[in-house]
């Protein structure tokens, strides 16, 4: 009777385990179904948005060239969206990577943090190229603006809310000359950085790419002053 017994409890608590994995894969099966009907909706939506733009800028050169004052207007306007980071621009400057070394013995070291890439590292970098001449930066292609966040979450960073991973490549369009003297100054951040560890190159370039801010400006209470 015992042994009856004991088998039977038995019988139940796989059965229970059992419906309770089920419960779960059902759970995370429809988590993942919500997560790929979201991203579906924003890329569509991203995607329409792009198509607006396209409309809005063909009426913009129609406009323009039936009057010498709308071609003023329309290109303050493409200036306003290059300083706001709105349009993919090109130019000369420096390009800078950040990678973690990989050679480092974690088990004969004091502080594993200075051979890391920190999200301060990167708000300082950004600050130094700006108040040096830089006329737009990126990092790992997402472009600063204004509303642009440096987070770290644990051992990761985000930017503008997407995740980006080491090596860390910083763009910076400007005159090469002044960055590169200012970001490579002996006692300068990167020097310090190279000598804590973390693996640093530097490159001037005639030619740097630097796409678009690709999320969206939200001002809740900011106000036209001549209103």
């Amino acid at each position: 009777m015992i042994l009856v017994i004991a088998i039977c409890v038995q019988i139940n608590t796989i059965k229970a385990s059992t419906q309770n994995v089920g419960t779960s894969l059902r759970d995370n099966s429809g988590l993942r179904d919500e997560l790929l009907s979201i991203q579906g909706k924003y890329e569509s939506l991203y995607k329409e948005l792009e198509e607006k733009e396209e409309v809005l800028e063909e009426t913009r050169q129609s406009a323009s060239n039936s009057n010498e004052s709308d071609s003023k207007n329309e290109e303050e306007i493409k200036n306003n969206q290059k300083l706001l980071g709105l349009t993919d621009i090109e130019g000369k400057g420096l390009i800078i990577t950040l990678d973690e070394n990989s050679d480092v013995n974690t088990e004969e070291i004091l502080d594993i943090n200075s051979y890391l890439v920190h999200e301060e590292d990167l708000l300082y970098i950004i600050n130094e190229l700006f108040n040096c001449g830089a006329d737009a930066v990126s990092i790992n292609d997402e472009r600063i603006v204004s509303t642009t966040s440096i987070l770290c979450d644990g051992n990761i960073i985000r930017i503008n809310g997407k995740m980006i991973g080491v090596p860390v490549t910083i763009k910076a369009i400007g005159y090469p000359e002044r960055l590169d003297g200012a970001l490579t100054r002996p006692g300068g951040y990167l020097d310090v950085m190279a000598n804590d560890g973390v693996v640093v190159t530097v490159e001037r370039s005639e030619y740097i790419s630097i796409p678009k801010y690709d999320g969206i400006y939200s001002y809740e209470y900011l106000t036209r002053g001549d209103v």
